[in-house]
């Protein structure tokens, strides 16, 4: 079973050691990491998707909680959140094609951040449904380099980070 971990911690070096090295420890591969500042100073929050085990990765969530600078541990459930996913891809884009490829970008709600001749960068923003679907679509064309930053999620309704 898919999880996605919400993990609110301290801004501090050696956190996602930590928190990595636990999953690591107890056979779980993260199939996706997303890690950034958030509202709150001098905190950082971690989006973890993994799979495995309901009641290992329980217990998992559980070992989080104690971790030295970890505040609050949690699992999203996807039915309660909005998920997001980022990717860029650089495509070489032949003249002849270009009409094709411009339909596909509106398609997909993709964006040209830039543009050097027949090199062109794009922005895909969405769900990892959408994402993929994106990926799949422009698998048509020569993609030079491509990244995805992984999921990033918020449940929706009243933050559940601060409360114990």
């Amino acid at each position: 079973m898919r999880h996605t971990i919400s993990v609110l911690c301290d801004d501090t070096p050696g956190v996602m050691t930590r928190v990595s090295g636990l999953f690591s420890r107890r056979g779980f591969n993260i199939e996706s990491l997303s890690v950034g500042h958030t509202e709150l100073p001098g905190k950082s929050r971690f989006t973890i998707v993994t799979t495995g085990d309901d009641t290992v990765l329980e217990q998992v969530r559980k070992q989080l909680q104690k971790l030295v600078h970890v505040i609050k541990a949690w699992d999203i459930k996807q039915t309660e959140a909005v998920e997001r996913e980022h990717a860029l891809l650089k495509i070489q884009v032949e003249d002849e094609r270009r009409a094709e490829l411009l339909q596909i970008i509106t398609a997909v709600q993709a964006r040209i951040v830039d543009s050097s001749g027949s090199i062109w960068i794009l922005e895909v923003t969405g769900d990892t449904g959408s994402v993929d679907n994106a990926f799949n679509l422009f698998m048509d064309y020569h993609i030079l380099e491509s990244i995805r930053t992984g999921k990033i999620a918020l449940e929706r309704g009243p933050s559940r980070a601060m409360k114990k």
